[in-house]
């Protein structure tokens, strides 16, 4: 029998070992940045083009390296760290999947360094005058692997995660000064300074006005850094920033300990900004959880989410007094020495408004009353309608009968209003069959959604200007994720202008979005954009995300002439079984199921 165990190519492990570590063009930037940083380097410059893809070239002052050791950087297993944790030196795995070139020099030598390498064959190799440091390129990432740079996303959304990974190298190292370019033009000048400077020149924020300071110190950790006040909270995650020992990670735990600081001052919606540093004894981690270091273990991991809390909930609470989150349906605010909801004095009726910033009701001065008994009656037994196996099945073939069950019976009075309100929730009404429920949120998200995508390809939405424009100034990674969806944003009625740079006025909005909260819809509409990151269904995800904000709320108060539009607009829709959020918009129930549901 021949023997079926075979040894796989250097060049072959090598790509596999990639794989675990690089993983997109960000990767690669990662791994520069920690080298440069190891290096000693006080001046770095990052230079990419077309989201990384073909070109990433890092230039830094470090100690740079000796000819010897320019060659042997690319040996496996071999290390420039200064912790001997790192089984691989990850340029070696660069190589194995890019077109990489390197310049490097010691303050000692008189003449620098030029080596060539493709898929780990050195190409060329030989003396040049250079300065002191390293000066690498890496070209064509995954070139020789057409499978791996097919799954690549758009340059916008690859870019988008260079600058992620460029922030984490930025706060981490206040005392380095930092450029980035971006496709010839500089995006980031950054000199060294304080941690507290870098933040603000980052994030183009006033740390005065913004931030709290936090900092603290047990036998357990060192504490330090800054969180966000509540009311600049943002409907978009990624202004959260853990470092453990100057690295980043990532834990769910530690977050929620953060987070949970903000109860009762921010909606479930919103997320703080923090950037938080902790210094602990490396004997108490362990940091080879996870291939790319993200991820680590704490070997009193309660404790220290104890002290986070602690000091967190200190900074927030020296700057506010017994704050109370209300909700309403403009901008989120404190409200200091607001009556408790429990204690006050109007007893009988109050206005509903939803939670949702974004949603403009029909009537939104419609009153109910708080005595909730008989909706738990209904809730009840509409559960058990759901439990049976009633629905009929409607496809877009049975669009025309199911029209046509619309349709009142001959005898039936023309004025008549044969529409019905269910607890601000559903619309019943007869049909020929039997009667037909409808949902009234689910079935308004898809007459949207159609509405918006139609808009986005056919007929642009007009605009309703706005008396006073609005600016709003974003991130260098959102304004470029942002104008790669602009133009679909303005089909659907958005007057939006740049102003230059990062800033944008907003002008104009479509009828149905025409309220206060146009700053955090946009805040919105990225974090969509940045979680599905596909350019495939990018009009598709837009249109979700307003047709959602958009849509009409549970408790809204619906005439005849509102129920009767809302039905006929559902049922001119072929595909109008479900929302876009996946929720049925109506059920048909026969006669003879209902009667067996009463016997």
């Amino acid at each position: 029998m021949s023997d079926v165990i075979k040894l796989l190519s250097e060049n072959v492990a090598n790509q596999i070992a990639a794989g675990e570590v690089i993983q997109r063009p960000a990767s690669v930037v990662k791994e520069l940045l920690d080298n440069a940083i190891d290096a000693g380097a006080t001046d770095i410059q990052l230079i990419i083009r077309e989201g990384g893809k073909t070109w990433i070239q890092l230039l830094d002052n470090g100690k740079g390296m000796s000819a010897t050791d320019a060659r042997m950087c690319w040996e496996r297993h071999a290390t420039s760290k200064i912790s001997k944790t790192e089984d691989i030196y990850h340029i070696k795995t660069i190589a194995s999947v890019a077109q990489v070139e390197m310049k490097t020099k010691t303050k000692d030598e008189a003449i620098g360094t030029f080596i060539s390498i493709e898929g780990i064959e050195v190409l060329k190799q030989e003396s040049i005058a250079t300065e002191t440091g390293t000066n690498i390129t890496v070209k064509n990432l995954f070139y020789n692997i057409p499978a791996r740079r097919n799954f690549l996303k758009s340059n916008p959304v690859e870019t988008k995660h260079i600058y992620e990974e460029f922030a984490r190298a930025v706060l981490a190292h206040p005392e380095i000064t930092f450029t980035l370019h971006n496709n010839n033009e500089e995006v980031y000048f950054l000199k060294k300074t304080t941690l507290e400077q870098r933040i603000a020149e980052y994030f183009s924020i006033k740390t005065s006005e913004q931030l709290l300071a936090v900092e603290e110190e047990t036998t357990i950790a060192k504490i330090h850094g800054f969180v966000g006040k509540p009311e600049f909270a943002k409907k978009t995650r990624g202004d959260q920033y853990f470092f453990v020992n100057n690295r980043f990670i990532k834990d769910a735990y530690l977050n929620h300990a953060v987070f949970s600081c903000y109860e009762n001052l921010i909606s479930k919606e919103q997320f703080p900004f923090y950037v938080i540093f902790i210094s602990i004894d490396p004997a108490q981690i362990d940091v080879n959880i996870h291939p790319t270091k993200t991820e680590i273990k704490f070997e009193d991991e309660r404790s220290l989410y104890q002290i986070l809390k602690a000091v967190c909930k200190k900074a927030i609470g020296e700057h506010y007094h017994a704050p109370t989150y209300t909700p309403n349906n403009e901008d989120t605010f404190i409200n200091f020495g607001a009556t408790p909801l429990a204690k006050s004095t109007e007893t009988h009726n109050r206005t509903v408004t939803s939670t949702d910033a974004f949603y403009q009701p029909t009537n939104a001065h419609q009153t109910f009353s708080k005595n909730k008994a008989n909706t738990k009656d209904w809730q009840e037994l509409f559960g058990i309608l759901n439990k049976e196996e009633t629905i009929k099945d409607v496809s877009p073939r049975g669009f025309e009968r199911i029209s046509s069950e619309l349709e009142l019976n001959s005898d039936s009075n023309a004025n008549t209003k044969n529409f019905m309100q269910l607890h601000g929730a559903f619309v019943l009404t007869q049909v020929k069959s039997g009667i037909l429920l409808v949902d009234i949120q689910a079935a308004h998200e898809r007459i949207l959604f159609d509405k918006y995508v139609n808009a986005m390809h056919n007929h642009p939405i007009a605009s309703q200007q706005k008396l006073f424009p609005k600016s709003i100034t974003l991130s260098h990674a959102d304004s470029l994720l942002f104008n790669e969806i602009l133009p679909d944003i303005k089909a659907l009625g958005f007057d939006i202008n740049n102003l230059g740079g990062n800033t944008y006025a907003i002008n104009g909005l479509p009828a149905e979005l025409n309220h206060n909260n146009e700053l955090h819809l946009i805040e919105e509409v990225l974090e969509n954009y940045k979680q599905q990151q596909t350019d495939k269904n990018k009009q598709h995800n837009i249109a979700k995300v307003l047709a959602q904000r958009a849509a009409i709320r549970v408790g809204t108060k619906l005439d005849y002439e509102e129920m009767n539009t809302l039905v006929d607009e559902l049922f001119s829709i072929a595909d109008n079984k479900t929302s876009p959020s996946g929720k049925s918009c109506f059920k048909i129930f026969s006669i003879d199921q209902l009667y067996k549901l009463i016997q």
